[in-house]
């Protein structure tokens, strides 16, 4: 456990690291807030569009850490997002996946390379906005990992992949704060970006196209093909397997007597797979790279509550352990589009136990 009260501040330009940093200030830590440059607009073809992690964001950032009167540097990693997050991204989705890069990000960036920066500037903590709470149970030796105060914006989903040595050095001075008071603070402070609207998009997709962006990205084009029902039969053209997700129903353009919904991809013949909507729920989920947190890897079977994405609640399901990086969740009540490349993350309450990266579902209702 740290002692020295020395804090590395990652400040996105957004409220709510904003108040995380005045936070750590007032309660007496030497501070120092860096704000990572993951692209450069021009690079990804944005042009001037205002987006999360944008110059924008690092000038509000910057303007903020000098009303604290604390240290401020950006930092590049540039490389190692185009590496770790938007090349991931491009080639789950050319594979047939919907993949997660915000968790990546987490992971690679916020996380993995801020912990790098943080020990060359010689600084005991990382600081950042998330809405979670970190506890230490003495009773197991491990530090817990816990679902937000403010249920509306708990982000537990996407930080499961942390680790121990991570969570004795992370600091979320908002888990037991409602977003509301994070604002007040703000607006007490005087800060500018105390109105500033939460990012809902993808950084880099704020447009929401991701396909586009995919095309501009890689020069790439993706070739039309053929929707097939479950037996195999062609029932109508698509523009490009990649542009379509697990579940969808809009943009189909197939009539039918009752509404249809893409049910899966081949990317290797370039058919997505249509069919009824109750063709969607599935029981099971296999998932891998699994990531035990607040508890050591299991050797049994155990009875959990399960979310296989943001914004689903959990629901009840057991938890078989397959090998020692793979498992199985069974669910108590069949689940709507359990979509490959997503997370499924796993909680006993409001405690994060794991999770991993679902690869395929079966057991079709």
């Amino acid at each position: 456990m740290q002692t020295d009260k020395s804090a590395l501040i990652a400040m996105s330009g957004g409220v709510d690291s904003s108040v995380a940093a005045y936070l750590m200030v007032k309660n007496g830590y030497r501070c120092q807030a860096a704000t990572m440059r993951l692209y450069r607009n021009s690079d990804i073809g944005l042009g001037n569009y205002r987006t999360c992690c944008s110059q924008r964001d690092i000038d509000d950032a910057g303007e903020v850490a000098f009303l604290l009167d604390i240290p401020y540097e950006v930092v590049d990693f540039v490389g190692d997002f185009k590496e770790k997050v938007i090349e991931k991204f491009i080639r789950i989705y050319e594979q047939g996946g919907t993949p997660n890069p915000c968790i990546d990000c987490n992971r690679y960036l916020k996380f993995e390379k801020l912990f790098e920066y943080a020990d060359e500037q010689g600084l005991s903590y990382v600081v950042t906005g998330h809405y979670a709470r970190i506890e230490y149970d003495a009773s197991v030796q491990r530090y817990i990992l816990r679902k937000a105060l403010d249920d509306g914006k708990d982000q537990s989903y996407v930080l499961y992949m942390l680790t121990q040595n991570q969570l004795s050095r992370l600091k979320f001075p908002l888990g037991d704060m409602k977003k509301t008071q994070a604002r007040l603070i703000a607006e007490q402070q005087g800060f500018c970006n105390s109105r500033k609207h939460d990012s809902q998009d993808i950084c880099f997709v704020p447009d929401g196209d991701y396909v586009k962006f995919i095309e501009q990205y890689t020069g790439k084009k993706y070739s039309e093909g053929c929707f097939v029902d479950s037996s195999g039969n062609i029932v109508g053209k698509h523009r490009g397997a990649l542009r379509y997700t697990i579940g969808q129903r809009r943009g189909l353009g197939i009539p039918a007597e009752k509404p249809l919904y893409v049910l899966g991809k081949n990317m290797t013949d370039n058919t997505v797979v249509v069919g009824y909507g109750e063709a969607l729920y599935n029981t099971a989920l296999y998932a891998d790279d699994i990531n035990w947190l607040s508890i050591p890897p299991i050797k049994n079977p155990i009875r959990c509550k399960a979310k296989i994405r943001y914004r689903q609640q959990e629901q009840p399901a057991t938890v078989y352990p397959l090998g020692e990086n793979c498992i199985k969740v069974v669910f108590d009540q069949p689940q709507r589009a359990i979509t490959a490349g997503q997370a499924v993350v796993l909680y006993d309450g409001d405690t994060v136990l794991g999770g991993g990266t679902i690869t395929d579902n079966d057991t079709q209702i």
